[in-house]
């Protein structure tokens, strides 16, 4: 019964730790707000995790992990189409970083730093893009159209049309004097606009 008290209590410090970084950023964040989100004392908090860097690491590795999970099930579905695969892919990327928009920060960081070591932690290997049964599909499309870029590029775009508007927020809200709700129906937009944007340059045929 201990055992399942502290993976409880260690459950619920993450999940505050989530809401309050989301609401103030890792910046403003202290280690009493989180407490206090939990319900919990301080110390007890301390216990269980040491820092406030401690906690933030662990939560981004493991939502890192379950992305790429998640990820890689859609990447390598043999039962789908390529044009299947780009509406979860994109909808995915949009959806996941909005609920937790450090982590792409923190990804490049981590990758900046030392590479293998995030890849050897979250458990992804080498090469899971390019051996990727979608990369294959990419690729034979790109070959079938005669189109003058390479898989890669293509995934460069996918990526990135879909996490940029998410780690713009505070850019674009200011620049287009956007109101929270505005936003919001933005980035839903984008859901939908995205893979009609990579279809087109693929040429696919729905």
């Amino acid at each position: 019964m201990e055992k399942e008290g502290n993976i409880s209590t260690e459950e619920k410090i993450k999940e505050a730790a989530k809401r309050v970084f989301q609401q103030k950023g890792y910046g403003l964040t202290r280690t009493r707000d989180i407490a206090e989100e939990a319900g919990i004392n301080l110390a007890l908090l301390n216990y269980y995790y040491r820092s406030k860097k401690k906690l933030f690491d662990i939560i981004m590795h493991e939502s890192v992990k379950e992305m790429l999970t998640y990820i890689e099930n859609i990447i390598n579905n043999k039962n789908t189409t390529l044009s299947e695969k780009i509406d979860a892919g994109v909808n995915r990327y949009i959806e996941g970083i909005s609920k937790n928009p450090h982590l792409p920060i923190f990804i490049f960081s981590e990758l900046q730093a030392n590479p293998q070591q995030l890849f050897d932690r979250v458990g992804a290997s080498d090469g899971f893009l390019k051996e990727s049964y979608m990369f294959k599909q990419i690729q034979e499309q790109i070959d079938k159209k005669g189109l003058k870029f390479s898989s890669i590029q293509f995934f460069i775009n996918m990526v990135s049309l879909s996490i940029f508007p998410i780690l713009g927020q505070p850019f674009l809200k200011n620049v287009y004097k956007m109101e929270d709700k505005e936003y919001v129906n933005f980035i839903k937009d984008r859901i939908i606009l995205v893979p009609i944007w990579l279809k087109s340059m693929l040429k696919l045929d729905e």
